[in-house]
C-alpha cells in the first residue's frame, strides 16, 4: 500500500528546509545572537524588539505543511551560507511566498521585510505568518516594455549611474518609486529578487526590481558588498537585466535559476559613465 501523501521530492525538500533552520538555530544560539522580532509601530522607522521562536514557528510550519520554497535545496543553500555568516542584517527581498518564513528565520535579530505586488496575497500569507514584515508595492512597469525600456534608458539622463537615486526619480521609469520611506532610508546588506510575477506580457516584470536594486547596492555608504540574488535568471529578461545592470564582474556564485552577485559601492562616478558594468 502506498502511504506517501506527496512526491519523495516534496518530502526532501521539507525535511531538508527542516534541517537548514533547526541548524540556523543552532548556530545563531551558539554565537549568542538574541532571536528577535521587529515589530512595526505606525511606520517602519520605529521599531520594537522582543522575544520570538520564529524559527521554530518555521519548523513547524514546513513539518506540517505539503507545499515547499519555490527555490531548490541547492539554491536555498547558496542564500543560507551568506545569511548565516552576515546574520543579523537588513534583508529586502522582493516577493511575498511560501518561502517566507524560511527566508525570516535565516535572519534572527536582523530585519527581513518583502515587497509584494497583490495585496490579498499578503493578507492572505499573514494569516498563518503574522510575525512576518511585508508592504504592498505598485510597479509601473510590464514585461511587454522590457525590451523597449532596455533600448532607451540610456538616453534618459535621470537612469544613468552620475543619478543613480530611485526615491522620487519619476523620470526613469525603472525606478521603483513607490517603495515606503524605510526602503529607500535603509542600506539592505542583502536583497532577494523573486517577484514580482513576470511570465506574461501584463506583469510587472522584474526590470525595475533589477535595477533599483543596483542602485541601492551602489549607493552603500557601509563597509562591504551587498549581496543581490536573482531567480529565474533562465528567463530572457532576468538574464539580460542581470547583465546590463548587476554585471558578470559581480557575479559570485550561482547554481539552478539562481545567480549570486556581490555588489560594492559605486565610489566616484562622473557624468560621462554611461554604463553601470
Amino acid at each position: 500500500m502506498n502511504l506517501r501523501i506527496f512526491p519523495d521530492r516534496k518530502i526532501s525538500v521539507i525535511f531538508s528546509v527542516i534541517a537548514l533552520i533547526g541548524a540556523g538555530v543552532v548556530i545563531f544560539t551558539f554565537l549568542n545572537n538574541v532571536t528577535t522580532k521587529l515589530v512595526c509601530s505606525g511606520n517602519f522607522n520605529n521599531f520594537q524588539s522582543v522575544d520570538t521562536p520564529l524559527q521554530l514557528q518555521a519548523i513547524l510550519h514546513y513539518a506540517t505543511s505539503k507545499t515547499v520554497p519555490q527555490q531548490s535545496l541547492a539554491e536555498i543553500n547558496i542564500s543560507f551560507n551568506v545569511l548565516k555568516s552576515i546574520s543579523p542584517c537588513n534583508f529586502l527581498v522582493f516577493g511575498l511566498g511560501h518561502d517566507s518564513l524560511m527566508w525570516s528565520s535565516f535572519n534572527p535579530g536582523g530585519l527581513t521585510l518583502f515587497l509584494e505586488e497583490d495585496p490579498k496575497w499578503i493578507h492572505t500569507v499573514l494569516k498563518t505568518a503574522p510575525d512576518l514584515k511585508a508592504v504592498h508595492v505598485n510597479y509601473r512597469t510590464q514585461l511587454s516594455q522590457a525590451d523597449d525600456l532596455m533600448k532607451t534608458y540610456r538616453s534618459e539622463p535621470e537612469c544613468a549611474p552620475a543619478k543613480s537615486y530611485i526615491k522620487g526619480n519619476t523620470q526613469c521609469k525603472l525606478a521603483l518609486t513607490g517603495l515606503p520611506n524605510a526602503v529607500y532610508d535603509k542600506e539592505w546588506d542583502m536583497i532577494m529578487i523573486d517577484a514580482p510575477r513576470g511570465w506574461f506580457a501584463e506583469a510587472p516584470g522584474r526590470m525595475g526590481a533589477i535595477y533599483s536594486a543596483m542602485v541601492m547596492a551602489r549607493n552603500r555608504k557601509k563597509p562591504g558588498v551587498t549581496h543581490v540574488f536573482l531567480h529565474d535568471v533562465d528567463r530572457k529578461v532576468e538574464k539580460a537585466y542581470a547583465e546590463e545592470f548587476l554585471c558578470r564582474k559581480n557575479l559570485k556564485d550561482g547554481t539552478g535559476r539562481l545567480w549570486h552577485f556581490e555588489i560594492p559601492p559605486a565610489g566616484n562616478v562622473t557624468k560621462d559613465d554611461v554604463s553601470f558594468c
